[in-house]
């Protein structure tokens, strides 16, 4: 087996670039601004800083695994692909009408998220399935080739296919797909019983189009990028993670792009898993802040919440419904607030807001002295001389004070505040705005924040987190060595893993036994072909078979993990009972009602991928002064400005104990710990700090 592994991060703000040598456990990064017109040429700056450093060889590196916030951007920023949609006549219009539902029930100003594919791009196809799959009209084949005729004529350089009821029957999309590929062989298509064969029409087709929308993107990034990585002799697999923590290939990642829209996010959640299980106990609120957003995971019994369902592009950013929805599996993730990029401004009222726009990488903030001009967080932090301008992401970037200074001047004349008080303002109304979001999100699931421990990651996380963690009522915070990086090492952490679903729809009194678990089967192998396209041993892959169940008569469902197969009539009693002890778990008791009908049914196969830094050991810390030195920093504890002492992350050592407040720096991220507050380096070797 080869030594490294390369993780390949691409954030908002900044690519980061992690190798992990898998003999001696040690790990080396690099951080890069986001080239946003060329992602991969940032991601090939990195690698090429890690080769000239001499701390990897090419010929050495035994896989490199890739997570991207590209494809979400474009759903937001609404650039991608010219889309067509062909759907059954008479539903032409689904992913406008939706669900019908206001979500800002009392504002007359509402915009709804407008559809990905234009009314005039989308087509309707002569042919209709019953709901049990059964053939109501044929398909008119007449009618698919001259539809996608008008669409090619009207520039659609990417095809959505959703046919009503195609879960139940795949048989017309199939056949649609075979007569467009023949007649354009260029055009990129996506069906949904490939995307996301389930029912419910709406979210179906809004996951379908938006996997067509990115896919033409997602085929030509990939492509270029594995290109030139094997330009750099690095001969190994190129990986992709998915939204569910999971890794898969190439081929997969560019047929169904839409299962990686939250990859680095994921990547956060899952090595904030894993650091908390040293050092945090089973309950850890991952806090991950990069330089565009923060994110925040519930971590129960040391494995991260999945969800069968998200929202993208929301327009409203923190509003449920003001979303595309999006049929995949995925880490459940909320975004709480902005990033180091984003923007201060003050409101028509003249009240002090932050976010949602984002100086981002280009031109980045003011301090990046790359033309940005108005204050931002990141601005606001190195006022307050919680950032070293000397020492920023190692010092490989050149900061630029006075620029800070010119970009506070017009808000600080705006609100009256001097340049101190305006930056803290920033700060505190970061870290509040955050701070409710968590406590609501954490509300809703029926926790008590007070309960966990916050795990900060991300090159702004550590900076804000104890300020954070003090607002949530916390004792506790962890942040790991190299946090700034710690969702790009999170890719080396991660199994390979397949999520399959189908559609039964079945009341579970009348089943048909064999048909369920040939259903489940069929899951199953599809699973494991993946996984052996990824070049890994799918039948040694670890199954795990759900189901999608409600009682009769219920609205929506609970996802239930299920005892192993195989299923016959006998297995009713179990299947019910795990039904039951999930909805006692979310609900506290069943309702009178007995009757349970199975929806979907689900299979999640995982394996472990060779070389995973799973089991990483702590690299070994320098023998040099742990204390770098002192300067001035702002706490309102202490009523302004005082002498803080600065470590050196690299020197302090298992055992090492300071009081608060402190500056621990290391190239990725900066550890803020205030007056009141101590840390102490764990044996594993992350930071814990003791909220005062």
């Amino acid at each position: 087996m080869k030594r490294y592994g390369l993780g390949i991060d691409i954030g908002g703000t900044f690519t980061d670039i992690v190798v992990y040598d898998t003999q001696s456990g040690s790990q080396f990064s690099r951080k890069e601004l986001t080239t946003h017109d060329d992602p991969s040429r940032g991601v090939m700056a990195g690698i090429d800083g890690l080769l000239a450093e001499g701390v990897v060889t090419a010929t050495e590196i035994g896989r490199v695994v890739h997570a991207t916030t590209l494809f979400t951007n474009a759903l937001i920023e609404r650039k991608g692909a010219t889309t067509g949609l062909l759907t059954t006549a008479g539903f032409r219009d689904t992913l406008e009408i939706g669900r019908e539902r206001k979500y800002e029930l009392y504002d007359i100003k509402i915009v709804k998220p407008a559809a990905l594919v234009p009314r005039h791009l989308r087509l309707e196809v002569t042919e209709r399935l019953n709901p049990d799959g059964s053939v109501h009209t044929p398909l008119d084949e007449a009618t698919v080739l001259s539809a996608t005729e008008q669409l090619v004529a009207h520039g659609v350089q990417s095809l959505a296919v959703t046919f009503l009821h195609s879960y139940a029957n795949p048989a017309h999309e199939r056949r649609t797909l075979e007569i467009v590929q023949s007649a354009f062989p260029d055009l990129s298509l996506s069906a949904s019983v490939d995307v996301a064969p389930e029912i419910r029409e709406y979210e179906r087709s809004s996951t379908t189009a938006c996997n067509a929308y990115i896919k033409p993107l997602a085929e030509r990034y990939l492509s270029t990028l594995a290109e030139r990585i094997a330009a750099r002799d690095i001969d190994a697999p190129l990986l992709m993670m998915l939204s569910n923590g999971g890794l898969t290939n190439v081929g997969e990642a560019k047929r169904s792009p839409v299962q990686l829209l939250e990859s680095g996010p994921a990547a956060g959640a899952l090595v904030a898993a894993h650091f908390g299980a040293k050092d945090g106990g089973d309950h850890v609120l991952a806090f991950d802040m990069g330089g565009t957003t923060a994110k925040l995971s519930v971590i129960d019994n040391g494995q991260p919440t999945v969800a069968y369902s998200f929202e993208a592009a929301r327009a409203t950013r923190f509003i449920e419904g003001s979303g595309l929805p999006i049929r995949i599996s995925t880490l459940e993730l909320i975004e709480i607030g902005a990033g180091g990029g984003s923007i201060a401004h003050t409101d028509t009222i003249g009240l002090l807001k932050v976010g949602p726009l984002s100086a981002g990488s280009e031109p980045g903030p003011a301090a990046y002295a790359l033309g940005g001009d108005q204050p931002t967080v990141t601005d606001a932090d190195f006022l307050l001389g919680f950032l070293d301008p000397d020492f920023f992401a190692g010092g490989s970037m050149a900061i630029d004070m006075a620029a800070v200074e010119r970009a506070f001047a017009p808000l600080c004349d705006a609100t009256g505040l001097d340049q101190t008080a305006l930056a803290w303002g920033i700060h505190d109304v970061v870290n509040e705005n955050m701070t409710n979001a968590a406590r609501v999100h954490i509300a809703e699931h029926g926790k008590d924040p007070r309960a966990y421990t916050l795990l900060a990651t991300g090159g702004a996380g550590p900076v804000h987190a104890y300020y954070v963690a003090k607002k949530l009522g916390l004792k506790s915070l962890i942040v790991p060595r190299a946090a700034g990086v710690a969702s790009a090492l999170g890719l080396l952490i991660a199994p390979a893993r397949v999520d399959r679903v189908a559609t039964v729809a079945q009341d579970m009194a009348t089943l048909d036994w064999a048909q369920l678990e040939a259903t489940f089967a069929g899951l199953e192998s599809d699973a494991r072909q993946v996984l052996d396209d990824t070049r890994l041993p799918g039948d040694a892959a670890r199954i795990e078979r759900l189901a999608d169940i409600r009682y009769v008569g219920q609205a929506s469902e609970l996802v239930v993990s299920l005892p192993a197969g195989p299923y016959t009539a006998a297995s009713e009693t179990a299947l019910k009972e795990a039904f039951e002890a999930s909805y006692i778990a979310a609900f506290t008791r069943t309702p009178p009602a007995s009757a349970v009908e199975i929806i979907n049914v689900r299979v999640t196969a995982t394996i472990d991928v060779p070389g995973s830094a799973g089991d990483m050991q702590t690299s070994a810390a320098s023998q040099g002064d742990a204390v770098k030195g002192e300067r001035a920093a702002y706490f309102p504890e202490r009523g302004g400005h005082v002498a803080t002492t600065v470590y050196d992350r690299y020197a302090l050592q298992p055992g090492h104990g300071f009081d608060g407040p402190a500056i621990i720096e290391e190239r990725e991220s900066t550890l803020i710990v205030g007056p009141g507050g101590r840390f102490d380096v764990a044996a594993s070797g992350s930071i814990i700090v003791t909220i005062g």
